[in-house]
């Protein structure tokens, strides 16, 4: 991160991809949270590899679906870190099914997690972010918030709605120099993909054109560089890593 120490959260952080990003970010010269509901000794075990990596870590639990537990992880990261520079909204959840047969709860879950989740964790952090003069804020968002996917209406609308609140902040926060990007995967190979039906697997894996699933690596990788002072010119935009699955 170019010499200077800041202090990121990550939601979802305990496992898969937020893991990833979180060891990813510690590599790169940050404190790091790792926020997560589930997963405690997932959560600490990534808080520890963290500290190897001779960075500070802080792990917490919360529900991204309420935001006063939001509001006092965030205090509480702040008062452990000494600060909050950087926002990664990875936490989500699936429940697929087609429209015809979804709950209420199905639809709800998915949309207060993915999307409300969200909403709630930038409220808490920018104003934090202002004090600071400088922020990062990438939301992970998906390539099916930009096509749509048979039997995800609801998280295709929730990640729609994630890309609708990047672009929209990017533009209230820029003159605070806070950057807001999300990051759109495609297939990646995490423990949520392992129980899709083999054949929505196989279909997907034919639509990458780089002949591989994605590593929770991949998204990472892009993630960093987009808190980092390499992408400070960069604001309000969708970036895909999925291998050309989109195409």
């Amino acid at each position: 991160m170019q010499g200077r120490t800041r202090r990121a959260l990550v939601t979802g952080g305990a496992r898969g991809i937020g893991r990833s990003i979180a060891e990813t970010l510690a590599r790169e010269g940050c404190d790091v949270a790792i926020l997560d509901l589930d997963g405690g000794a997932e959560r600490e075990a990534c808080a520890s590899q963290v500290r190897l990596l001779g960075r500070q870590a802080w792990a917490g639990v919360a529900d991204v679906r309420d935001a006063g537990q939001v509001n006092d992880a965030i205090e509480a990261s702040v008062a452990a870190l000494g600060g909050l520079e950087i926002l990664v909204n990875n936490a989500g959840i699936f429940r697929d099914q087609v429209i015809w047969k979804m709950s209420d709860e199905e639809w709800r879950d998915v949309i207060d997690v993915d999307l409300t989740g969200a909403f709630h964790c930038c409220r808490a952090a920018v104003p934090v972010m202002r004090k600071s003069g400088w922020g990062a804020i990438v939301n992970i968002a998906s390539i099916n918030a930009l096509r749509g996917k048979f039997g995800q209406t609801n998280y295709s609308a929730a990640k729609a709605g994630v890309v609708g609140l990047t672009k929209a902040l990017a533009k209230e926060v820029a003159r605070f120099q806070i950057t807001v990007n999300a990051v759109a995967p495609g297939l990646i190979e995490t423990p949520a993909i392992q129980n899709m039906p083999e054949e929505a697997k196989q279909k997907a894996r034919g639509e990458i054109l780089l002949g591989r699933v994605g590593r929770v690596e991949d998204v990472a990788e892009t993630v960093a560089f987009l808190c980092s002072d390499r992408a400070r010119f960069i604001t309000g935009e969708v970036i895909r890593v999925d291998g050309g699955q989109y195409i």
